[in-house]
């Protein structure tokens, strides 16, 4: 009984590690576990199974994310799998690491806020430039390159970039 856990701990840790590699399709210097995404990773009656939220319920690139955790699991060695969209609890913005959303920045994307969900329904919400740091700027329009993200421009660089929005 005990090797069995054991084993199960160890493909669990192999299975988790390969998944969390998997990169966002849509932006693609994050992985699924920088945007939190990665959920769970369970082993049930000797099968691996992969518990994903989206970031909203009509994400695009859920279907996609599924596959590639598919194939990263296959690359592994790990052919008994499953992935399986837990809808509850909603994913959140809070979710993201300290480190996605640094690479977030890097890549000239205005992380979201931690907590910043209210500011943003009432209108408070400050969002600093990724390209000059100024947090002189507008919103230009809440629908962006992806359903993730609204278009905003620095007042102060002039430059448009996209912010990724809270939830």
């Amino acid at each position: 009984m005990v090797v069995a856990d054991t084993n199960d701990s160890a493909l669990r840790a192999r299975a988790w590690a390969a998944a969390a590699e998997v990169v966002d399709p849509e932006i693609p210097v994050l992985t699924i576990a920088d945007l939190g995404v990665l959920r769970d990773v369970s082993i049930v009656d000797g099968q691996v199974e992969v518990a994903i939220t989206p970031t909203y319920s009509g994400c695009p690139a859920m279907n996609m994310i599924a596959l590639e955790i598919e194939l990263a699991l296959t690359r592994e060695g790990i052919r008994n799998s499953r992935v399986k969209t837990v809808l509850s609890p909603a994913w959140t913005t809070d979710w993201m690491s300290d480190d996605g959303r640094r690479k977030l920045k890097d890549y000239g994307v205005a992380p979201p806020q931690s907590g910043g969900g209210r500011r943003a329904l009432f209108g408070e919400q400050q969002v600093a430039c990724p390209q000059c740091g100024s947090s002189e700027t507008e919103v230009l329009s809440e629908f962006g390159s992806t359903s993730c993200k609204a278009l905003w421009r620095c007042t102060a660089c002039r430059e448009p970039f996209d912010y990724f929005k809270c939830h």
